[in-house]
């Protein structure tokens, strides 16, 4: 009997380690980044370290979380990172330009990613893309913007971003609106002091990016919204016409849907790199949409005028498989149009 009691004692001695290890959360203990494809102090940005600083705790083992900006390219250098370089272990995860994915398709240069390989963690807010010019640029309708003399000077930061660069191209062609497209800027931040200091005429943004970093110059009517690319208006913009209702014919109408329309549901992916192990995909995707309803949050998003609309992992996952299903007529126009 004896024997029996100390053979029992030491068995639970040895098993009790392995158990205690096997309890532990990964993630206790550990540092997870969030590498934001753009510039400090845009809306990128402004959401990331808001996400940054409540998501660790729906996470087990509560990791803290730190943003890292890794910017250039409108994110394809962040991209990239994630693809090729981040390790795969959960503990990186990219906040990057949703329009890189139909720069995929459309075989753009310095792609060297594949986004059906992705892990899809989610979107805090699907887009509302709007046009606005300074009062400087004389324009502060649609009407002046159509009837303007000169084409108006917009920033923009690179291929591959549907914010400016992609939404404007696609205006000017599809409305045959007097555009003169000036991109290479680092992100929205440095843009919005080119229109300032009178370098710009204007540009393309979110609607939460106008009411985060620009919202006294709109207020004030230092900036004025003239069109609105979007499925539905915004109570708070009325007056301002949508883009759709300028689109004179059907391929018009076709392009300002695949070009701005569907890519808005997922312009602020959140992304790990491929083969990450789908239990820490899971965890981290639940703890997103778990954050996206926190209470402390919301009140913080709402303080700083960041819109919620979430999309989940999964939703997101299906919606970027969807692009590559797309007409390859329109892609090959669509392409053309974006001087891919």
């Amino acid at each position: 009997m004896m024997k029996k009691l100390i053979l029992t004692a030491c068995i639970v001695l040895m098993v009790v380690p392995f158990v205690s290890q096997a309890a532990v959360p990964f993630y206790e203990g550990k540092i997870i980044r969030i590498v934001v494809g753009n510039p400090p102090g845009g809306g990128f940005d402004l959401y990331s370290r808001a996400i940054a600083r409540h998501m660790g705790k729906h996470i087990p083992g509560n990791p803290k979380i730190i943003v890292e900006n890794m910017p250039g390219a409108a994110t394809l250098i962040a991209t990239n990172y994630l693809y090729k370089i981040a390790k795969p272990d959960g503990l990186t995860i990219g906040n990057i330009n949703g329009g890189l994915f139909m720069g995929q398709v459309m075989n753009q240069e310095g792609i060297e990613f594949d986004a059906r390989k992705f892990e899809y963690i989610g979107v805090p807010t699907q887009e509302h893309i709007v046009f606005a010019f300074t009062k400087r640029s004389g324009v502060d309708s649609m009407e002046k913007w159509i009837n303007s003399k000169r084409p108006l000077k917009m920033g923009g930061t690179g291929p591959g971003s549907i914010t400016p660069d992609q939404a404007t191209k696609v205006v000017k062609e599809a409305l045959g609106l007097p555009i003169q497209l000036i991109s290479g800027y680092k992100g929205t931040p440095e843009i919005r002091l080119a229109c300032e200091g009178g370098e710009l005429d204007g540009t393309c943004r979110t609607m939460d990016s106008m009411r985060m970093d620009w919202k006294k110059a709109w207020e004030t009517g230092m900036v004025v919204i003239v069109l609105q690319a979007a499925p539905t208006p915004l109570p708070e913009l009325p007056g301002v016409p949508l883009a759709m209702n300028y689109a004179k014919t059907a391929e018009a109408r076709q392009l300002i849907q695949v070009g701005i329309y569907n890519p808005s549901k997922y312009l602020r992916p959140y992304v790990l790199p491929p083969s990450t192990p789908k239990e820490r995909v899971q965890i981290l995707r639940d703890a997103f949409m778990r954050t996206m309803k926190d209470p402390e949050f919301m009140a913080e998003a709402e303080k700083a005028k960041m819109s919620l609309d979430p999309v989940s992992g999964e939703e997101l996952e299906k919606l970027v498989l969807e692009i590559f299903s797309t007409d390859r007529a329109l892609i090959s126009k669509l392409k053309a149009i974006l001087e891919l």
